[in-house]
């Protein structure tokens, strides 16, 4: 199935292979789960967006025409009921209960840990700072390897507007965290 066609997958899933559906979900869920984060700015809250989409996506797989469009489709969905999921969240009171034990038994070093706190804390810090579409830009080229031409064609803008945002948004991540961190 790694060498079929989104198009193929699809038309494979309406007629009821489970494992056609799969292997959409295998393809496409890093990139799902970018465009979700890019949204909500929260990890857990993407993670649950994305089984959403997935979820309804499935269950509304007859409406997509053509198949071949099966990842804008998908996108759409996800950064819909991200920003469903944002505009319904509320400001959490609590910090993250942090382990003091790696998974190999093996006590985290204090000093480390806070510096990935901070670090977190600093990045999401950040990343609040820029519109929805720079951050979701941003992830999508920075970290997902997309090209310019490919993120304008799913978010629906010019190619020289994608290279704006993604201009704009490293920029006010270097004002917001420093050359030294964007540069080690």
């Amino acid at each position: 199935m790694a060498d079929d066609t989104d198009a193929e997958l699809v038309v494979r899933a309406r007629e009821g292979d489970v494992g056609a559906f799969e292997a959409l979900v295998r393809r496409h869920l890093r990139v799902s789960y970018g465009a979700a984060l890019a949204v909500t700015g929260d990890a857990q809250d993407a993670e649950d967006v994305v089984q959403e989409a997935f979820f309804r996506a499935s269950r509304r797989l007859d409406d997509l025409d053509p198949p071949a469009k099966f990842l804008p489709w998908l996108l759409a969905i996800v950064r819909n009921h991200a920003h469903d999921v944002r505009r319904r969240r509320r400001v959490r009171a609590t910090d993250e209960l942090h382990d003091d034990m790696r998974a190999d038994g093996a006590a985290v070093d204090p000093g480390r840990s806070a510096e990935r706190d901070e670090l977190r804390r600093r990045l999401v810090d950040a990343m609040a700072t820029l519109s929805d579409v720079q951050r979701e830009v941003l992830l999508l080229h920075d970290v997902e390897g997309w090209k310019h031409r490919e993120i304008a064609a799913l978010i629906g803008v010019a190619e020289g507007t994608v290279r704006a945002h993604l201009f704009h948004a490293r920029r006010a991540m270097r004002a917001s965290l420093g050359t030294e961190l964007l540069e080690g």
